[in-house]
């Protein structure tokens, strides 16, 4: 994998897109597992994720998102051919 330039499409290989989608899968189970705690550690979640985002989002909006690129990972469609 190398670093695209802006208007370039990404492309990934089969294993490339699997490791991703492990990650972000592990992520969501984290995120998940934690919101669902009681007492100090989904709060502390929710502190933690409104800092770190950009746009102050929640850990449900956060795991919403997570799983949303889960989804175009898994109904991508296939690379196009350059010839």
């Amino acid at each position: 994998m190398r670093l695209r330039q802006p208007p370039e499409e990404a492309v990934l290989t089969g294993e490339e897109i699997a490791a991703v989608r492990q990650v972000l899968s592990d992520c969501s189970a984290v995120l998940t597992t934690v919101q669902q705690m009681p007492g100090p550690a989904a709060a502390a979640l929710g502190e933690v994720t409104r800092a770190v985002t950009a746009d102050k989002r929640s850990p449900g909006a956060l795991i919403y998102y997570v799983n949303l690129a889960i989804g175009y990972l898994d109904f991508a469609p296939a690379a196009r051919s350059r010839r």
